[in-house]
């Protein structure tokens, strides 16, 4: 149920829904917006009348919300949300932001030149896998704790945020000094204890939709998240296995708009994983970015022939320089700019 306050209402008036809410038994999460503020209301109890609360002091208007998610939904923050992160870098606002790098972690000079690449190019975030989920188990795995001392010095070096996915509880912990954004991958999106543990984290974590879930599984899972207090969330579109082989997935552009018409959170668009290709990975940032995405992120390698993982999607460094000025003329046409 989402419960919208009037604009003027003062805090006390907000107070006192929110203990009657609470005495109803819901569970409440405040939304305050430049002009009001929204009480979120989760619970399963339905036997009251919600004229009991439209006639309260500083109540505008009460919904009850049919879908199954609540918090994730547009009308609990009708004006969307804006993750801020540090260096003045935000996700989900007028700024389209792209984050770039190796699929993972080799070593320092692979790291350390990578970065360098991509923060001269304009990335604003550096990714980079410290441990890697591979399907086979003989892959290359990752540098563990190494590899995240790696990225937090390329970062700091370079002047980039960082981004790792975390692939268990026991990691987050672990991740939290050196990393700016938790990033939950495919694999996970439906690991739910361990959204759980995220949402009891409070930094921003980067949700990626599974392999061959829905955009409704995708919402839900972020709501896990959002009902244990973390609402520093971002959405990432990397492709669903359809019965196409020519791309390793295929990239559903039109979740971006969809995603931003049922809920307020922003969302990435993952063109590396979502076609597999290194000559489908620009075309197909380019219409995400014209889809309304928020931001981007692609694999960029120096030496894309020699890398230990995913080097068939990653871009050579030329390709990105010329991927991002293409960016910063079509951000432009839909009303954003490249931060």
């Amino acid at each position: 149920m989402i419960v919208a306050m009037q604009e003027k209402a003062s805090e006390e008036q907000i107070q006192a829904v929110i203990e009657r809410l609470v005495e109803l038994g819901f569970e409440v999460h405040r939304s305050t917006g430049k002009l009001q503020t929204v009480l979120g209301a989760v619970g399963a109890r339905v036997d009251f009348d919600i004229r009991d609360l439209e006639v309260m002091d500083g109540v505008k208007e009460v919904h009850r919300i049919s879908s199954p998610y609540k918090l994730v939904a547009r009308s609990f923050r009708p004006e969307g949300t804006t993750v801020k992160l540090r260096n003045g870098v935000s996700i989900g606002g007028q700024d389209v932001v792209v984050m770039a790098g190796p699929c993972s972690v080799e070593s320092r000079e692979q790291l350390f030149t990578i970065a360098e690449i991509v923060s001269k190019a304009g990335a604003r975030i550096l990714r980079g896998g410290a441990f890697k989920p591979r399907t086979s188990p003989y892959s290359f795995q990752g540098l563990g704790e190494e590899g995240l001392k790696l990225l937090k010095e390329a970062g700091e070096k370079f002047g980039l945020l960082v981004i790792s996915e975390v692939m268990e509880i026991s990691q987050i912990p672990l991740m939290e000094p050196y990393v700016d954004i938790y990033q939950v991958g495919a694999r996970n999106m439906q690991n739910f204890n361990l959204l759980r543990e995220l949402g009891k984290a409070r930094k921003p974590v980067m949700l990626k939709r599974g392999i061959a879930a829905t955009i409704e599984e995708m919402l839900l899972s972020a709501e896990y998240m959002m009902a244990g207090g973390n609402y520093e969330l971002i959405l990432c579109e990397r492709g669903i296995r359809t019965f196409e082989t020519y791309t390793r997935n295929t990239l559903d552009i039109s979740a971006i708009p969809i995603v931003h018409k049922l809920s307020h959170l922003p969302i990435t668009a993952d063109p590396s994983h979502g076609t597999g290709r290194r000559d489908k990975v620009s075309p197909m940032a380019r219409a995400a970015v014209a889809a309304g995405a928020d931001a981007v992120i692609v694999e960029v390698h120096h030496q894309p022939d020699k890398a230990l993982s995913d080097g068939a999607q990653s871009l050579f460094p030329e390709q990105f320089s010329k991927l991002m000025d293409e960016l910063r003329m079509i951000a432009p046409a839909v009303g954003r700019k490249i931060a």
